[in-house]
């Protein structure tokens, strides 16, 4: 089914796999460069050398949930006027539903915003945001920066990046993308899906099979071989959005005459260009999938690396079942009266039940409580077009059971209403609403407390679904395409498989999509290369600006505010999604939900710590002392008045945290921002789950140590002691000495930390202690 081939492989002539030794003749400088990614990498390098690439994009997107905190950095560094497309779309607090006038006053502040820099406003409901892109912006060969980790537009030939805000702020100003060189994995495909297998399932198995072991992290995967034919385009970019997922950098696939009718139908013929492999392209690995071979899966919670095929969790529901709540143990360590039940969810079939395929067993099923599909990875016109004609054939209703379905643009809503398949799905109980991201993030779609829900959206991350562990909620999601969601709820909630369905999937023909402009121009505002400079942008009360930060001292004195021991930390962790997504317009208030749902004590700790900063800052050197005085394990006598004189002019005071691989999943700078906010100074890890995460930190002035052993010790309320932290980082030093102190301050051991790969430019953000007093210090502010 899925075969990874390690190390450097050729691929010829768009299909055949080869090693390097076969082929002595070719050159393999020459052949690295017949890759997509290489040509279009090429194309946008401003730095002259290809092993260290300075980006100019193209078009740039930012949404609702992140695009205050990034104009605010755009406006503090310099900000004119937009330098390229700048769309500012509103799909994840389009719901206005928490807060009071929080999101409407933040919506109001973009609109203004695109008037005053020239930016294109996409209003609430129309569009999420990589929907928009796709139809109206993106072009073959091109680059795109978008603030959200599943922009993804590798279909279309484009490589795209999903990156935290200031990197989207950099772009704003004209500045360029920093990054190495990534690697390139070839995803090599061959045959074609069987009908009742869907891009999930592709997605699924994929991520199954390279994300724990790290297999394309940080990598381009590009997409080609024959097997890319014999997909549509709407399933296609069912796949590609997942991808990050795998912990991918971007993704780029080979384009075609599917391709070139998806931009005419979009009325941009002139935005396609063919584009394929040369006929010996070297890659840095290739991951093989024969789509004949795959079949439906579902990813377990709480990752989406956890994917079985869908068959074997069928047959032994008590065995996957019991998998799940071993994976709750670890996964709520910190809550630990966090209790999911999902044994109590198999349930005989009644007398009245009939197996749908010899294949599937019917004695014991797992029952679903809930079904969504929604957002970019499934609100496509022919997903949902599946789901009626599921509906449709099997002439069920869905009873209580709940069911959701979001389009995800305004023209795909059309033109499903259009066909009459809207009316279908409403007839059949589908509670079918407008586009929103809700269901991925946890802003609406929550389920009862231990319920099991089944999702086709980007994640199943714990609480995710928005359930609150802190105040005794659990419910459990599991990914799965839309065509076994649909299986599933016109089959009584059982746990179904679309195979079981082979019939119905068999015989679909889905119709001709029809994509009508003037939904978008009768309500979107386009305001690109039309800047109005005299518009005055209008805050709501709840927009603040981010806080004055320093610059880094000479010394710093940490304290240990969280240690995290999870093999990986994800951004819904460290920042939680959903409801507390309507106050990131002020940092200080989406601070305090910072590792609410997995170490609720951060928060404290970490302005208890910041409390001694402040009282640096302000000259309170009494209060500051009592943080000092633990300098006195390590030989620095803190009640000395000189020294301690000293120590407030060169010693911040802060707090770190320890994760071993922090930052899977969402680009959400406020993964990073919120620790700054509360003080944060560095974060300490094994390596860093994403390339984004760890500049989010670097962006805000955090230092991204590294310390390579995973039985680190390391405790709450502990101190690390840095001297010469500032020296060493302009030296470019990959190794600081530190101290690790005693929360009582009796006793000191030496530790040796990393600082790796520290760019020119990062170490000057670094120095300055944030990106935004950077930029400012160019400016001569």
């Amino acid at each position: 089914m899925i075969r990874l081939h390690e190390g450097p492989q050729l691929v010829l002539h768009d299909d055949v796999l080869a090693s390097v030794s076969e082929h002595p003749e070719i050159d393999l400088a020459a052949a690295k460069q017949q890759t997509l990614s290489y040509q279009v990498l090429q194309a946008h390098n401003h730095s002259g050398d290809m092993e260290n690439l300075q980006i100019r994009f193209d078009e740039m997107g930012v949404y609702d949930n992140t695009y205050v905190g990034i104009l605010q950095t755009a406006v503090a560094s310099g900000l004119q006027k937009f330098p390229m497309p700048t769309v500012f779309t509103n799909c994840h607090n389009c719901l206005a539903a928490v807060g009071g006038t929080i999101n409407t006053d933040v919506h109001k502040y973009a609109e203004t915003a695109c008037h005053k820099f020239g930016g294109i406003f996409v209003p609430p409901h129309e569009a999420v945001i990589h929907q928009y892109m796709r139809e109206m912006l993106i072009k073959s060969s091109d680059m795109a920066i978008v603030s959200d980790s599943h922009t993804r537009y590798g279909t279309q030939g484009s490589v795209s990046i999903g990156e935290g805000g200031p990197e989207l702020a950099k772009a704003m100003i004209g500045k360029l993308y920093e990054i190495r060189y990534p690697k390139v994995i070839a995803v090599l495909l061959h045959g074609s899906p069987k009908p009742w297998v869907g891009p999930m399932d592709v997605a699924l198995t994929l991520i199954g099979a390279t994300f724990k072991n790290k297999f394309v992290k940080n990598a381009v995967l590009e997409f080609i071989g024959p097997g890319v034919h014999s997909m549509s385009m709407d399933f296609r970019n069912g796949i590609d959005t997942m991808t990050t997922e795998s912990a991918c950098l971007s993704s780029i696939w080979e384009t075609d005459d599917v391709v070139k009718e998806y931009f005419e139908i979009h009325k941009r013929p002139q935005d396609y260009k063919k584009m394929q492999p040369g006929d010996a392209a070297l890659y840095d690995a290739v991951v093989e999938i024969d789509l004949d071979t795959v079949e439906p899966m579902i990813a377990l919670p709480y990752h989406p690396s956890n994917a079985f095929p869908l068959r074997e969790v069928i047959a032994e529901p008590e065995k996957y079942a019991k998998w799940v709540e071993e994976q709750a143990v670890k996964t709520f360590e910190n809550t630990p009266d966090i209790h999911p039940n999902l044994e109590e969810k198999i349930v005989p079939w009644a007398d009245t039940a009939h197996a749908l395929s010899d294949a599937f067993p019917v004695d014991r099923r797992i029952r679903v409580d809930q079904a969504a599909i929604a957002g970019c990875a499934a609100g496509s016109f022919e997903n949902i077009y599946a789901v009626e004609q599921v509906a449709h054939e099997s002439k069920q209703a869905l009873g209580q059971f709940a069911f959701n379905v979001y389009p995800a643009s305004q023209p795909i809503m059309v033109e499903l209403n259009r066909i009459g398949a809207m009316n279908e799905l409403l007839i059949h109980g589908v509670r079918v609403k407008t586009a929103f991201c809700g269901p991925c993030f946890g802003a609406s779609d929550c389920p009862e407390n231990n319920a099991f829900s089944i999702r086709h959206s980007t994640r199943n991350f714990p609480n995710r679904e928005g359930s609150k562990p802190g105040q005794g909620q659990v419910a459990s999601a599991a990914l799965m395409d839309s065509r076994s969601i649909a299986a599933t709820a016109f089959n009584g909630g059982l746990l179904t498989s679309a195979e079981e369905m082979k019939d119905i999937f068999e015989n679909i023909q889905y119709p001709k999509y029809e994509f009508d402009e003037r939904i978008y121009e009768n309500i979107v505002y386009n305001g690109y290369g039309k800047a109005e400079p005299e518009t005055e942008i209008q805050y709501g009360p709840a927009i603040k600006d981010w806080p004055e930060m320093v610059a880094l001292t000479d010394n710093l004195l940490l304290q240990v505010a969280s240690v995290i021991r999870d093999d990986v930390t994800t951004t819904d962790e460290l920042i939680p999604s959903g409801e507390t997504a309507s106050y990131r317009s002020n940092p200080y208030k989406i601070s305090e939900f910072t590792l609410q749902r997995k170490d609720p004590q951060y928060v404290p700790n970490a302005k208890a710590a910041q409390a001694f900063e402040k009282a640096r800052l302000a000259g309170d050197t009494e209060t500051a002392r009592k943080f000092y005085s633990v300098l006195h394990a390590v030989g620095v006598q803190a009640d000395d008045p000189e020294v301690l004189s000293q120590l407030m002019k060169s010693t911040g005071l802060g707090s770190v945290l320890y994760a071993k691989r922090p930052g899977d999943g969402s680009a959400r700078e406020y993964a990073a921002s919120c620790q700054k906010v509360l003080g944060g100074l560095a974060n300490i890890c094994i390596d860093y789950a994403t390339k984004r995460y760890r500049s989010n930190c670097v962006n805000w002035g955090m230092l991204p140590f590294t310390y390579p052993d995973e039985n680190i010790d390391l405790s709450v309320g502990e101190y690390v002691w840095l001297p010469g932290i500032r020296q060493a980082v302009a030296d470019g030093a990959t190794e600081v000495a530190a101290s690790v102190i005693s929360a009582d301050g009796t006793k000191a051991r030496e530790m040796k930390l990393e600082l790796k790969d520290v760019t020119e430019s990062e170490k000057k953000i670094l120095l300055a202690g944030s990106m935004i007093n950077s930029y400012r210090e160019d400016m001569g502010l």
